[in-house]
């Protein structure tokens, strides 16, 4: 396998950072009062928020915070890309330090590694106390500085099942003295399995800990979770009448497969990306498009669940920080991870499953920046489409793309030959109408 450490990837000078925190600068000089400061935070916490950038709350952490401060369980749902990490993070760490005996106080699980480091890093960058610690426990990673950052009586664990479940079969974890407990990403955890290591940790928690439950959608086995763990929740619903970000931009271009790589260049070439996740649905194919794409394309690397740990999460931190600029993707980043100045998602291999694309796609547009979304469907592909928009209830537009113009998903109504008829009668049927303009 290649190595899928990406050369340096070139700027552009015209691209721009987006502003850190909540919400984007608007050029007023005019001063502008912090959302947060009617939450009645610890006055450490709120200026730890300001000098990282919060300025004015999400719907999802308006709701969510004042009930966590004020004790209650809580269920949260809100699409991906809404801020979700910092409303379960900002009650612990106001109240940490009346809740922190021996032993974790608070655990956050999360379904996937790169979801754990990322909800460190937050902690720490919004962290106000100098003798605060979190630490993430997770797999594919050595175990032993996990015990020791256990054993230092850190306050915050965030992980993933598997290790967590590892940790207490080992002994090397207890949880008598947990106060705080989160699921994030909730439905996903379930999605890929979790649920009995979930139901194994939380029966080792204490009865009287907070419970909060976070998720961008709420199928009935979430629920069924949450009504067996936790204490009397108050639900907070922000979701959109779609379940996509309302700004991103979405679009399919209908592409014979031997002809996805030079359509992909293309596109690449034309729109100019701040920075891609290009999504393929199998590892192998992942490797095969990292090879095709690095011979002229700079700046790529891949990702997906068998490279190591260690090579995952740099690869990762590269992608933040610029270094790589596009990224072949498995699902493995499909969820919940947060990527400054991602402007394009481009599902190479458009998914079976309707909620992939929606997560995906959530990669961009994130707290209300701009995003792109381009879908490759070949002509045995119509049904995926379909199902997508079908789920997402709304069209996606045809892009014509100069050079491949003329296929067409063959599973896709299609447009009627005209026939003999007066002029004032429609050429289409009314179902063949609704796609017509689009094929």
């Amino acid at each position: 396998m290649t190595d899928p450490i990406a050369e340096p990837a070139t700027t552009n000078a015209d691209a721009t950072p987006e502003t850190a925190g909540n919400t984007p600068d608007t050029g007023s000089t005019e001063p502008q009062t912090n959302g947060f400061s009617g939450m009645r935070l610890r006055p450490e916490l709120f200026e730890a928020l300001c000098r990282a950038g919060y300025s004015n709350p999400t719907p999802i952490q308006r709701e969510v915070i004042p009930l966590a401060l004020a004790g209650h369980d809580v269920i949260g749902q809100a699409q991906t890309g809404t801020g979700k990490t910092a409303a379960f993070l900002v009650p612990f760490l106001h109240h940490w330090k009346t809740l922190h005996e021996t032993g974790a106080s608070g655990l956050v699980l999360v379904p996937t590694r790169e979801l754990a480091l990322q909800v460190v890093a937050e902690a720490r960058k919004i962290a106000c106390d100098p003798d605060f610690a979190v630490a993430a426990i997770y797999g594919g990673q050595a175990i032993g500085p996990q015990i020791t950052a256990i054993r230092k009586n850190t306050p915050l664990l965030v992980g993933t099942p598997g290790r967590v479940i590892d940790h207490l079969m080992r002994g090397t974890l207890r949880l008598d003295g947990l106060k705080y407990a989160v699921l994030d990403e909730a439905d996903r955890m379930l999605d890929i399995g979790f649920r009995p290591d979930i139901e194994k940790i939380l029966r080792r928690c204490p009865a009287d800990r907070q419970t909060l439950l976070l998720s961008a959608t709420m199928p009935d086995d979430v629920l069924r979770l949450a009504h067996r763990y936790q204490k009397d929740p108050k639900t907070v619903q922000i979701t959109p009448e779609t379940p996509t970000v309302a700004r991103i931009r979405q679009s399919y271009v209908a592409v014979d497969e031997d002809r996805k790589l030079p359509l992909l260049l293309k596109l690449l070439q034309t729109e100019q990306p701040r920075a891609s996740i290009i999504f393929v649905e199998r590892k192998r194919w992942a490797e095969n498009l990292y090879r095709d794409l690095r011979q002229t394309v700079k700046g790529v690397s891949m990702m997906h669940g068998d490279l190591p740990q260690g090579m995952r999460t740099k690869i990762m931190q590269a992608f933040r920080d610029g270094v790589i600029k596009h990224l072949v993707a498995t699902d493995v980043v499909g969820r919940g991870i947060d990527v400054k100045n991602l402007s394009h998602v481009f599902n190479y291999d458009i998914p079976e499953d309707p909620d992939a694309y929606v997560h995906r796609i959530g990669r961009t547009g994130r707290i209300g920046a701009d995003g792109v979304a381009i879908a490759f469907v070949s002509p045995d592909q119509g049904h995926r489409l379909t199902n997508v928009e079908s789920f997402i209830n709304k069209l996606l537009d045809k892009r014509e793309v100069e050079g491949f113009e003329g296929v067409r998903p063959k599973d896709l109504p299609q447009p009627e030959a005209p026939k003999e008829q007066a002029p004032s009668q429609p050429v289409f049927g009314r179902r063949v109408k609704k796609y017509s303009n689009r094929l």
